[in-house]
């Protein structure tokens, strides 16, 4: 009797978003697994990453990653074990990480080099997507590296959208580089949190401040200026940013999500004409062109963990069927810290 064929769920991209996208965009889609070649494994996923970034691969544009296609899986960061396997190098039971998020099961011979085994004793298996992952090693690259941050630099740093996933953590490696951090978020939770828990020293809400008083609130916050604004948000945060910046001030771009779901090109900021007299330094980075920090910052990131200097957050949706909802949320601010989905068990 032959062996009834294995079933995985996947998300496809039905259509491209315009605008802020809708659960219409997606689909959820049922495939049979094939069977296995020499060489290969079967990976069933427990966890996978939804990103801003995202929003950018659903564009039919040119980029530094090529575009989502319609009718195919989508992609991203996943943790799953392997469960049956042909090759000699990855064995069942095994934990790896990924790239083929967005699907309940995936085939890899393990020659892609996203493809790595983890620990799973070392640390829980999310963490891998978040705080030990490319989450952690974006803030990471993005202050010591892009923003030159030295220890106890006695700098001011700036972050927006200091709760979500990337911006909690640049907080964080600020203050342990002897920073005073001032972060923005959307809710008075996420408010208190930074307070509390990451310990920055002044947190404000800018949906209450509002948009156009952002400039206003850190010039408060920050009357000799700001040393180093590490940037998740664009918009009107940078122009405010800008505003207050000391000479020599340098900008680390990360992202910019208040500008995804547009749907026409934006203006630049008004301001940026200060960025000559005050000399400032804007830079946008990618963290895949920075892998060579990766053992760099593990051994530190670690060693934070392990001295109690980080707190983390998630903000966990489970099913596969949920990943669409569980991406829209980050544009309306639901998440505080890694937005993950749970896919199996």
């Amino acid at each position: 009797m032959a062996e009834e064929k294995l079933v995985s769920r996947e998300i496809h991209l039905k259509q491209r978003p315009v605008g802020m996208p809708t659960e219409n965009d997606f689909q959820l889609v049922k495939v049979t697994v094939p069977d296995l070649k020499d060489g290969e494994f079967l990976v069933r996923n427990v966890w996978m990453s939804v990103d801003p970034y995202m929003r950018g691969r659903m564009r039919e544009i040119r980029s530094y990653i090529s575009p989502f296609q319609i009718g195919k899986p989508l992609e991203g960061g996943c943790v799953g074990q392997i469960i049956k396997s042909n090759s000699d190098q990855f064995k069942v039971g095994d934990y790896v990480l990924g790239n083929l998020g967005w699907r309940e099961y995936w085939i890899s011979d393990g020659s892609r080099s996203e493809v790595t085994k983890i620990d799973s004793n070392n640390a829980p298996l999310q963490w891998y997507l978040g705080i030990l992952g490319l989450t952690g090693l974006t803030a990471y690259v993005g202050l010591l590296k892009i923003a030159q941050l030295a220890d106890n630099s006695n700098s001011t740093v700036f972050v927006s959208s200091a709760a979500g996933a990337v911006g909690s953590i640049a907080c964080q490696i600020a203050k342990i580089n002897g920073c005073r951090v001032i972060g923005s978020a959307g809710s008075q939770e996420k408010i208190k949190w930074l307070l509390d828990q990451a310990r920055i020293d002044h947190a404000f809400n800018y949906k209450e401040v509002g948009e156009n008083n952002i400039s206003a609130e850190l010039g408060k916050s920050c009357p000799d200026g700001i040393d180093i604004y590490f940037d998740n948000v664009g918009g009107k945060h940078l122009e405010a940013a800008i505003d207050n910046m000391k000479t020599f001030g340098r900008i680390v771009l990360c992202g910019m999500i208040s500008q995804y779901n547009l749907s026409s090109t934006p203006t630049g900021p008004s301001n940026i004409f200060l960025a000559v007299p005050n000399r400032l330094k804007l830079q946008g980075f990618i963290v895949r062109d920075h892998y060579d920090m990766l053992n760099e910052f593990y051994d530190e990131i670690s060693k934070w963990i392990g001295e109690g200097k980080m707190k983390w957050r998630e903000t966990v949706i489970e099913g596969i069927e949920n990943a669409p909802k569980a991406f829209l949320a980050l544009f309306k601010g639901e998440n505080i810290g890694k937005m993950l989905v749970k896919v199996g068990f």
